[in-house]
């Protein structure tokens, strides 16, 4: 069995999700201000959602298509949000993504925990380009990828639709030549 990686940085930890944490990903992820500002966390957040998603991670990397880590405080050991990439291994590129619980906004955990996992990303596992979105009304995500070295690439037009309303949704990418120069 393939071991998810253990990461630290000067305030966090990024591990591995375990059951233990399940009810504190309810309580985080189930905020509405939390699902309204991204695409795939569901409202309300049910009972047994997050033992399901936090089952699913071993297996999906040990098939190399995501990686997906907790966001803890490295003193006091608590649950922050969660940062993965979803890898497509033929083009050797991934998409960041990430949330972070509402108490926890404007401390840079997010653009800390993301500038480490992009690293982890080019170093480990040879990924040539990274890639996020955001929702266009969700502009702080987008301070996040350009704090990290993210470019805009682009918008796409009512791309997604969240809630039976179609969203407009802003792309930005960095690849690993640009990484290494900006360092």
């Amino acid at each position: 069995m393939i071991k998810l990686p253990y990461i630290e940085t000067e305030r966090l930890i990024l591990r591995p999700f375990s059951l233990e944490d399940a009810k504190e990903v309810q309580r985080l992820a189930g905020d509405m201000e939390i699902a309204k500002t991204t695409l795939n966390i569901p409202h309300p957040y049910e009972d047994g959602m997050a033992e399901e998603w936090i089952n699913r991670h071993v297996e999906e990397y040990e098939r190399g298509i995501s990686l997906t880590l907790a966001i803890s405080h490295k003193e006091e050991k608590y649950l922050i949000g969660a940062i993965g990439l979803a890898i497509n291994k033929k083009h050797d590129r991934a998409e960041l993504g990430y949330w972070i619980g509402r108490p926890y906004w404007n401390r840079g955990y997010c653009s800390e925990a993301a500038r480490t996992l992009c690293d982890y990303g080019f170093q480990k596992i040879g990924l040539n380009k990274i890639c996020a979105t955001h929702l266009k009304r969700n502009p702080a995500s987008g301070k996040v990828m350009q704090k990290i070295g993210m470019e805009q690439e682009g918008v796409f037009k009512e791309h997604v639709k969240k809630w039976g309303k179609y969203e407009d949704l802003v792309y930005y990418g960095m690849v690993k030549s640009w990484r290494e120069i900006s360092k």
